[in-house]
């Protein structure tokens, strides 16, 4: 079995994969911010990790030992219209969904360069690949995350090391039920902010992490990996869709 490394196991779909992991026979390292809270889960190991910072992330990796799966799953977001955005929030997201999950992998690839295998499986979204206002931020974080990390799969091939995209759609992980929201005063963007993003096809975190373990346990994985059937149906029309017009899907409403 598996040594797996989880961020953001605290709640949603890092708790989600943390459990499935573990059912499955692995051996789970859970991490979060605040270790306490996942006291209860019946995992190998609990740590503390803060994915923006780089003592933190050392510390974690240095402490669980040898890694053969991390999946990259913290993440946050936050709802503006793009003139409504506060720069310095998106600054935020940016070092914690891009930058936190790019700082994981340069900690624990030494380690699997020298072992000659690993796999590193970062938590994008359908939004990594479309934009639905009022996303844009979110988005913005996780188009760079692909960006980065299909450069990645290509550098780390030769040594043995898998990269991969996780792009699940929405997901009724407790995350999207109270979004921060940016306004601006008298907001002429109200209407898109109050449809909230794309929402149709709604999965659970356990849909999630059972399709999330699948992909890890095959021998080789895929750059993306479309997880649920709407966000497989989605990618697949945006895929199909001209790029001389912003890409809609029929099912979102403005």
């Amino acid at each position: 079995m598996s040594s797996v490394l989880i961020t953001g196991a605290s709640r949603g779909i890092g708790r989600a994969i943390a459990i499935e992991f573990a059912r499955r026979g692995h051996r789970v390292v859970a991490t979060a911010r605040n270790p306490r809270a996942l006291a209860d889960l019946n995992i190998s190991q609990r740590l503390a990790l803060d994915v923006t910072d780089d003592a933190s992330v050392s510390a974690a990796v240095a402490a669980a030992g040898d890694i053969d799966i991390v999946i990259a799953n913290a993440g946050v977001t936050f709802y503006a219209a793009v003139e409504a955005t506060p720069l310095a929030e998106l600054q935020r997201l940016l070092d914690l969904n891009t930058v936190g999950a790019i700082r994981l992998a340069q900690a624990v690839l030494p380690q699997m360069r020298a072992r000659g295998e690993g796999k590193l499986m970062f938590m994008s979204s359908v939004m990594g690949r479309v934009v639905l206002p009022p996303n844009a931020a979110y988005a913005a974080t996780k188009w760079a995350l692909e960006a980065i990390v299909e450069a990645l799969a290509i550098e780390v091939a030769p040594y043995g090391v898998q990269a991969a995209l996780l792009e699940p759609g929405a997901v009724s992980s407790g995350a999207l039920d109270n979004v921060t929201t940016y306004t601006l005063p008298d907001d002429p963007y109200n209407a898109i902010l109050r449809n909230g993003g794309q929402r149709a096809g709604i999965i659970t975190p356990e849909q999630v992490a059972e399709e999330v373990a699948d992909a890890a346990e095959k021998p080789q994985l895929p750059l993306r990996i479309p997880i649920g059937d709407a966000a497989r149906a989605l990618l697949a029309a945006r895929r199909a869709a001209p790029d001389d017009v912003p890409f809609i899907p029929t099912n979102y409403v403005s």
